[in-house]
């Protein structure tokens, strides 16, 4: 038998990397784990927490306002943004010393460098050579920025989080969650915010009840949205940057923020040294064991094609290392992932969407309802939720469940377990609702849409 530095070698101490690399410990394995920038990936740095945290933040104006129709009285509150930016950083510090305990505590060996493929056993760790029995690749994603005359002016979701002031105008480019998150943070700020997509309309792939109402509440809050058009090219002025759009018309803005899509970290890791197949949009072919072309290397997380959801790199990373380390014969579970947008309002959806439900069932039953929360009803902001069940009409069964409105990540999180139990519409029916919350809805619909 081969003599190895390790069982196993992790490139990449993202949400994915970090997990698989402690559980593999944990079953005994001796493990070290190579990253280039900072613990956590993509996630705790410049991803979900940070964003989480700048949306959480993005409310309080609104707040402010809401708080007189409750009798509060607040003089002139004002926003330091270096302040946010700063204790931002902090918080994330703090992560990522958390991260680098957990794997030390686990007796995982970090290396903070680049790490790259030699041979399938051996790897070039920072000028240093490691061999493993194992190669796991967990190295995430990047944005990606199109080719067109100006991108050089434009910032990412990488920058977003250390602007050391607020744009007082910014345009958003994009029709993904990352784009729409930031449309809603920003104008939660004050800035004044246009966000243009290509498309018929934003949220690809979500139920299509969920996209036209949020771009209704979006434009109602005041947000410059605008469908089937995009840049042609953009140039930095004298007053800021000057956007020419595909409809011939300018917009002048202090910031472009592109979110149009993120592509696998793949660059320099020497795929094609050792023969890992990549597909045609640049993501690691595994198979369902996460096994590339190479039969000990691995891939996981956003560098595959799967779902890009730091919870599910996680749950991908507990399968490998059980499998790998700990005698099971475990497959991931893609069926029913809840997910939540942090946009304004938020969204929070689990199961098919109308039209997949349609496609898979043929027969479905359809309810929904919109309505004022009843916090807005004092305040006058004129803001409505909107909740949706999908049911099989067949079985009865509850197949996805939709909502847009304060907190839907919270609320649809209980639901998904219902989903992942098979709960049928007559359960839903039969569960007593928690009044007065805006959750109970979900459970006291009766009439079908179009009843």
């Amino acid at each position: 038998m081969a003599n190895f530095d390790y069982d196993l070698f992790t490139i990449g101490a993202g949400s994915g990397g970090v997990r698989a690399s402690r559980m593999s410990a944990s079953y005994g394995a001796k493990v070290g784990v190579a990253e280039e920038l900072h613990l956590g990936g993509t996630c705790v740095n410049v991803g979900c927490i940070p964003k989480k945290l700048f949306a959480y933040g993005g409310h309080f104006g609104h707040d402010f306002e809401d708080a007189a129709a409750y009798g509060w009285r607040l003089q002139d509150p004002g926003l330091d943004w270096p302040t946010l930016v700063s204790n931002k950083n902090k918080e994330i510090q703090r992560l990522n010393s958390i991260y680098r305990k957990i794997l030390e505590s686990n007796n995982v060996t970090i290396y903070e460098a680049r790490a790259s493929l030699k041979d399938p056993h051996t790897l070039d760790v920072g000028g240093e050579e490691v061999t493993a029995e194992k190669i796991l690749i967990a190295t995430g994603g990047l944005p990606s920025i199109p080719d067109f005359p100006g991108n050089e002016n434009v910032i990412t979701s990488n920058e977003v989080f250390f602007l050391e002031k607020l744009p007082q105008r910014i345009l958003i480019v994009g029709g993904g969650y990352i784009a729409v998150e930031f449309a809603g943070i920003f104008h939660g700020y004050g800035s004044e915010v246009t966000q243009l997509y290509r498309g018929e309309k934003f949220l690809r792939g979500f139920d299509e009840d969920v996209r036209s109402h949020l771009a209704e509440q979006m434009l109602a809050h005041g947000i410059d949205l605008r469908f089937n058009i995009n840049v042609t090219s953009i140039e930095r002025t004298s007053k800021g940057l000057e956007v020419s759009l595909t409809d011939g018309s300018k917009i002048e803005s202090d910031m472009c923020l592109y979110a149009t899509g993120r592509v696998p970290n793949t660059k320099n890791l020497g795929l094609e040294k050792v023969g890992v197949n990549v597909s045609q949009n640049g993501s690691l072919v595994v198979n369902d064991q996460f096994q590339t072309s190479v039969p000990n290397i691995y891939a996981l997380g956003d560098i595959i094609d799967r779902f890009q959801l730091t919870p599910v790199a996680i749950g991908e990373a507990m399968v490998l290392s059980a499998n790998l380390f700990n005698g099971k014969k475990l497959k991931m579970d893609y069926q029913d992932i809840a997910t939540a947008v942090f946009s304004n309002p938020n969204i929070g959806t689990v199961g098919l969407t109308e039209a997949e439900a349609n496609e898979r069932y043929g027969e479905i039953v359809v309810y929904r309802s919109t309505f004022r929360p009843l916090k807005h009803t004092m305040t006058q902001r004129h803001e409505q939720s909107m909740m949706k069940l999908v049911v099989a009409k067949k079985s009865d069964r509850v197949v996805g469940v939709h909502m847009v409105g304060a907190e839907a990540g919270e609320i649809i999180q209980g639901f998904a377990v219902a989903l992942k139990a098979g709960a049928t519409k007559a359960q839903f029916d039969a569960t007593i609702g928690i009044h007065p919350t805006a959750a109970e809805e979900f459970v006291t619909m009766r009439s079908p849409v179009g009843n």
